[in-house]
């Protein structure tokens, strides 16, 4: 009986990829770990696939359990309420831009260990979701476990030819986007009606000029869905300046923790999308 009361008062977390292979797998094993006691979690792909070889290796170099995992399709958990989903990869975060029952939905861009540069791209993968991971708790619940070190490995990259680094640091050098950058970056992908309310700017116009700044300097992008512009983190950008962007926000919650309070209390926030497709 304490059991089964014991799981209903954990939140539900739901982690989602394209073939549940990789990412999506290391983010639920290492949930499990640093606060399974207050999370039940689970993952799952849009598409069928297979556990890679190397995720397993890859967790049990850092003296994970990796045993009994499967991947599983998300219909799986058709009709099931998860406190969050977290979308890991562009296609999931595409293909479920709005998760049916769900409390909320964040989209982490995390590049694919199975085609990404570098020597130990599997350990780089699972360094850059376990920071992630602790961003999470500290926002959402504090965390209850020490986390495993697991030190980053070097991460080689070539940068887009039209890619200027000179303007990316002058495009961060202002409260505003700067703000408006980690606040993107942390949930995803957010509106200028959002911003506003998590900055407490009363005027549309300069948020917009300071987003077309960033938007200029191919930080980020935007999408239309009906009458709203969401804005998201470039996903053309080179990698080591999305992990500046991630190792800045990870490393500073407390300069927009008021902010995503804002954010968790706005009424009539916009839809991203009536459903799953």
């Amino acid at each position: 009986m304490s059991m089964i009361m014991e799981n209903m008062n954990k939140k539900k977390v739901l982690f989602l990829c394209t073939s549940n292979s990789a990412r999506s797998q290391m983010a639920e094993t290492l949930l499990k770990y640093k606060a399974g006691d207050i999370y039940e979690v689970y993952s799952a792909g849009v598409e069928k696939g297979e556990v890679d070889a190397r995720t397993i290796q890859a967790l049990e170099k850092f003296d994970f359990d990796a045993s009994g995992l499967r991947s599983k399709h998300v219909d799986e958990f058709e009709g099931q309420f998860f406190d969050y989903v977290i979308t890991l990869c562009e296609k999931a975060s595409a293909e479920c831009r709005s998760y049916p029952n769900t409390g909320k939905q964040l989209a982490w861009d995390i590049p694919d260990p199975k085609t990404r540069a570098g020597t130990h791209p599997f350990t780089t993968t699972l360094s850059e979701l376990s920071n992630r991971l602790t961003m999470f708790l500290f926002v959402e619940n504090k965390p209850t476990k020490n986390t495993k070190d697991i030190k980053p490995t070097a991460i080689q990259d070539t940068p887009l030819a039209d890619f200027d680094p000179i303007t990316f640091y002058k495009s961060l050098t202002d409260d505003i986007r700067l703000k408006a950058l980690m606040l993107i970056e942390y949930h995803g992908e957010l509106c200028v009606c959002e911003l506003m309310e998590a900055l407490e700017e009363d005027v549309q116009p300069k948020i917009s000029r300071n987003l077309a700044v960033l938007k200029k300097a191919n930080v980020i992008t935007d999408r239309k869905h009906g009458q709203w512009v969401f804005y998201r983190i470039n996903p053309e950008l080179p990698v080591w300046a999305k992990t500046v962007i991630a190792q800045t926000t990870e490393n500073n919650i407390p300069l927009i923790e008021r902010e995503i309070e804002r954010l968790n209390v706005m009424q009539n926030r916009p839809d991203r999308a009536g459903f799953c497709k």
